[in-house]
């Protein structure tokens, strides 16, 4: 015999057999032989029994998850020598690891060759992906050293248990006791962020502040719309005598469009959240399209097919969703009697919400109606004083000296010219004397 991709040779029982028997369960399996040495001299071992034994209680306390079931030890007499055969089957739990290094390269091997090599962290993901299947949430987290102070804070704060069984019923924790996927979002440890932007214009040109959240989901939750809420200014109109004080951006449109990017992004992905706020609308952009089969026409309409359903059911025990498929409607209602509307945009990996400044628009609205006005103003001051005295007349019959003056801001005596002359070109006729006449067109 010799050392291949299935077989290793051992000259005595060793501490590294568990490496080798967490390669095997990870690749095809194989047999590792105690008391050969790696030339393939067999030496054979004393207490055969004893090491047996020795060899199963390491592995079964050394390796998560457990590969008991997978093991299989036998002494074999090769050449008048006892040798012991510890028989590993590929494993159906994948991936195997030693407990103590934990699921990342150093605690994780597989076969290459004739060797044990640690395993890559995209190759760890894969074995996940292909045990715990497609659902994000479900799958094992690569750490395993987690905790929770920020999300067992929230939970004290509504009155809910988060205790070990209720993180298994949340599942927060598999049923081998290892934590999902879930929990790392949920932990102190969760390693995806959210990067905010401010721009003091309507591009990014003139970059004015940023900031970036990290830990809990639910610390940056709060975090982030706290952030937000520093840039949502106050804006006041009147009413008559009455004040009205409105935000740039609805509150609600605020946090369902902020609790949409969370409970909706592909977590399989690293990128952040990424908020931009510019002078005139706030974009959200998540990375993580619509389901495959869903169009934005469906989901506007109130249809929901979540991609992380634990996160949006903890979120909803939480009180911070209402009900499924009502995000988007409710963005909408947000800013019925607006002159503004939200925009939704969705790529094959994205999903953008815009924002419009309410206020903004109301600012252009006026700015518009001034340059109208302006323009009014203008247009009149062309037009030469016997004009604006005939349009004055179309409307209003008819007209006294003093009105002349107050409508072209002249002098008596011009006013007087002006009428004058006006008579004379047979344009105008006067009724009455003195401070009682007035002036009608012919």
């Amino acid at each position: 015999m010799r050392e291949s991709e299935k077989i290793e040779f051992k000259e005595i029982f060793i501490d590294e057999i568990k490496k080798e028997a967490v390669a095997f369960a990870n690749s095809q399996g194989g047999v590792i032989y105690v008391g050969i040495r790696d030339d393939g001299e067999v030496i054979g071992i004393d207490n055969s029994d004893e090491i047996m034994q020795k060899a199963a209680n390491m592995l079964r306390d050394a390796i998560h998850p457990d590969i008991t079931m997978f093991v299989h030890y036998r002494i074999e007499n090769m050449e008048g020598k006892e040798v012991l055969a510890i028989e590993i089957q590929s494993g159906t739990d994948k991936p195997y690891y030693i407990y103590k290094n934990g699921l990342k390269p150093s605690g994780v091997y597989i076969r290459q060759g004739s060797s044990s090599v640690p395993a890559s962290e995209s190759a760890i993901r894969q074995m996940i992906k292909d045990t715990d299947g497609d659902v994000f949430e479900q799958m094992r987290s690569l750490d395993q050293e987690l905790t929770f102070l920020e999300t067992e804070q929230r939970f004290l704060e509504k009155e809910i248990d988060f205790g070990g069984s209720q993180r298994q019923t949340l599942e927060l924790i598999s049923l081998d006791g290892q934590y999902t996927n879930l929990g790392l979002l949920l932990s102190d440890q969760c390693p995806f962020t959210v990067k905010c932007a401010v721009f003091s214009g309507k591009d990014q040109s003139a970059f004015q502040d940023r900031k970036e959240f990290s830990g809990s989901l639910l610390k940056q939750l709060d975090e982030v719309y706290a952030f937000i809420d520093q840039h949502n200014n106050l804006s006041a109109s009147f009413s008559g005598l009455y004040r009205n004080d409105t935000r740039d951006y609805p509150e609600s449109a605020i946090r369902e469009a902020l609790l949409n990017s969370f409970v909706h992004r592909d977590y399989s992905y690293s990128a952040s959240i990424l908020i931009s706020i510019y002078e005139d609308r706030i974009e959200f952009v998540s990375i993580g399209g619509l389901i495959d089969g869903i169009g934005l026409d469906d989901v506007l309409a109130g249809l929901s097919i979540c991609r992380n359903r634990q996160l949006a059911d903890i979120f909803y025990r939480l009180d911070l969703i209402e009900a499924y498929g009502t995000g988007l409607p409710k963005i909408v209602n947000a800013y019925l009697g607006s002159s503004v509307r939200p925009e939704f945009l969705t790529t094959q990996n994205t999903f953008k919400t815009i924002l419009p400044n309410r206020n903004k628009k109301k600012q252009a609205d006026v700015l518009k109606e001034r340059t109208f006005l302006d323009h009014i103003q203008m247009s009149r001051k062309q037009e030469s004083p016997e004009q604006r005295i005939a349009d004055y007349l179309a409307e209003h019959g008819s007209i006294k000296r003093s009105e002349v003056e107050k409508l072209l801001g002249v002098s008596q005596a011009t006013s007087g010219r002006l009428l004058k002359r006006m008579m004379e070109d047979g344009k105008l006729y006067r009724s009455g004397n003195g401070k009682m006449a007035r002036y009608e067109l012919m």
